[in-house]
């Protein structure tokens, strides 16, 4: 009768105790992850990436330089413009003048063609370098996106944990009070309840960090309101589990900062010609007009023996071409830079190749060992590991166990659950990396 009448009064304290703590310290009770996961009205993982790829400012800059390049192929298919030449001469002291007028217009016989070519490698340039981007802002997006969600496990785990340990020191305190306990547990409680609040708000100001990094990502103003909606579990298991990695081949010419390099290339090929065109010979052809009113003052004969001013209107009309000779200038210099930019094209072409090689068998072997390691560490064990601490909690109520056993089956608990989380997250930026390295982008 008398331990039934303490167990009745024990409950009653831990229920009064509990509810009392909660209103003391909310922040320890109330769950902040709401403020960061909406599994309804969140953005999600696809969204996050399309609205990267609208707004975020330097992709913008790198679309402007596709029109830059647009605008030049334009000029550079314009033909020289005539020149126009009026002059008009007088005499200072007498009656002469003369009025001159002259056109001048290269015909540009060879250079446009070497011009155009090269202004449409170096478009071809500029738009797998906008795609070059976009496939590095798509992958950091999606790894950006992750590094907040598995920030958001360890907060959520973190912050349960501190929950079940403040309930846990609420109850050991109502028996500190009736003697049941020695004040010591409810010491090393409050000790431990401390370091997890400590933990917490350093985990919740990694969750902040890396929010902000994801909202720059994304051309968001860092004062923002921004949730999300997968947690990481739901980004690994549609990510990782429900899409296995196929055994695709792996052609890393796809990949467009290979198909920079290869644009790169062409465009130093259109240089050489370009510049073989303009050590060429070319031709501008001129024509001329000139009026020219002059006399003298003495007085001649006219046909009829009368005598005449020596006076008359003289008109002169020409016309020629200019022709520039490569005797001596044969553009040499150009065509030798050129060919050297040539060589050194191809040798970042094969070095974008090794790369892209490189990088996808890095990808890949790291995504097969992330899988293996998920499969062997699997939801199983989280399972066992809450149920190992339950059975220690419960084991310690009847009095079989002591508060440090308590204490380190939680801590062994939450290494646990962090070692879950990090090869969640693991799992996660392998196949992200993964899909970078082949090209990827949505």
């Amino acid at each position: 009768m008398i331990t039934r009448v303490a167990t009745v009064s024990t409950i009653i304290a831990f229920a009064v105790g509990l509810a009392g703590y909660a209103q003391a310290q909310p922040g320890a009770s109330a769950s902040s992850i709401p403020s960061y996961i909406d599994p309804v009205g969140g953005l999600t993982l696809d969204e996050a990436i399309v609205r990267a790829l609208d707004q975020e400012p330097s992709l913008r800059a790198s679309r402007s330089q596709v029109e830059v390049t647009r605008g030049l192929r334009e000029q550079a298919s314009l033909r020289p413009n005539p020149s126009f030449l009026f002059s008009q001469q007088q005499e200072p002291a007498g009656a002469d003048n003369q009025t001159r007028i002259e056109l001048q217009w290269p015909l540009d016989l060879f250079r446009k063609a070497g011009r155009v070519e090269v202004a449409d490698r170096e478009i071809d340039v500029a738009r797998h370098a906008t795609a070059n981007h976009e496939r590095t802002l798509a992958s950091d997006v999606r790894i950006a996106y992750g590094e907040v969600v598995a920030a958001v496990r360890t907060l959520s785990v973190t912050e349960q944990l501190l929950s079940a340990t403040t309930r846990q020191l609420t109850l050991v305190s109502s028996r500190v009070e009736q003697g049941a306990t020695p004040p010591l547990d409810r010491n090393m409680l409050r000790v431990e309840v401390q370091r997890l609040g400590a933990d917490r708000q350093l985990q919740q100001g990694t969750v902040e960090r890396r929010l902000v990094e994801l909202k720059r990502l994304m051309g968001v103003h860092v004062n923002a309101s921004l949730t999300l909606r997968d947690t990481l579990e739901d980004l690994v298991r549609r990510e990782t589990i429900a899409n296995p990695t196929a055994d695709q081949a792996e052609v890393p010419s796809a990949r467009p900062d290979v198909l920079q390099a290869e644009a790169r290339v062409r465009v130093t090929e259109a240089q050489i010609d370009r510049a073989h065109r303009e050590g060429r010979a070319d031709v501008t052809v001129f024509g001329m007009y000139m009026r020219m009113d002059a006399g003298f003052p003495q007085q001649g004969l006219s046909a009829t023996g009368a005598f005449e001013p020596i006076r008359n209107v003289f008109h002169y009309v020409s016309a020629g071409a200019l022709v520039t000779l490569p005797l001596l200038n044969r553009n040499q210099g150009a065509v030798a830079s050129a060919e050297a930019e040539r060589r050194g094209a191809a040798a970042g072409l094969e070095a974008a190749r090794l790369t892209a090689q490189s990088e996808i068998a890095a990808a890949r072997a790291r995504e097969t060992q992330a899988r293996r390691a998920l499969n062997a560490y699997s939801d199983d064990a989280i399972a066992l590991a809450t149920q190992n601490l339950d059975v220690i909690r419960q084991t310690y109520e009847l009095g079989r166990a002591t508060l440090l056993d308590v204490l380190n089956e939680q801590r062994r608990y939450l290494d646990v659950e962090r070692a879950y989380t990090e090869i969640l997250r693991e799992a996660y930026q392998a196949r992200q990396a993964l899909k970078a390295a082949l090209g990827e982008v949505r």
